[in-house]
């Protein structure tokens, strides 16, 4: 991608597959969930513990990561109801994205990386 590849759309916004994709899971809480779901982590509390979201910011997190489908939800205790998540196949395939963001940040964003370089 470079920046002279495509014409500048005067007077429109530019059609993106990269805006449509942040729509669906561009904030931070979206992407911490599908990290842990891709470590293996299911469970909604364990997410939460290792995410450090709020409870009602990861509950609204994880429906709409469900109904994007990148997410779905698997019952694994009738009694009491119990739920746990897992990635769909278009969840599994964010996780390159995941860890090219991670080397991205250990090269330019995370202070103890950058320094230890």
């Amino acid at each position: 991608m470079s920046q002279g590849s495509e014409p500048t759309n005067l007077g429109h916004p530019r059609v993106c597959s990269i805006a449509d994709a942040l729509q669906l899971v561009g904030e931070r809480w979206s992407l911490l969930v599908v990290r842990e779901l891709g470590f293996g982590v299911r469970r909604f509390t364990d997410i939460q513990v290792n995410t450090g979201a709020p409870r009602e910011t990861l509950a609204q997190r994880l429906r709409t990561l469900e109904e994007a489908g990148v997410v779905a939800r698997r019952r694994y205790s009738d009694r009491p109801p119990r739920d746990e998540y897992v990635l769909t196949p278009a969840g599994e395939d964010l996780l390159p994205v995941l860890s090219g963001l991670r080397e991205w940040g250990e090269r330019h964003a995370t202070p103890s990386v950058r320094s230890a370089g």
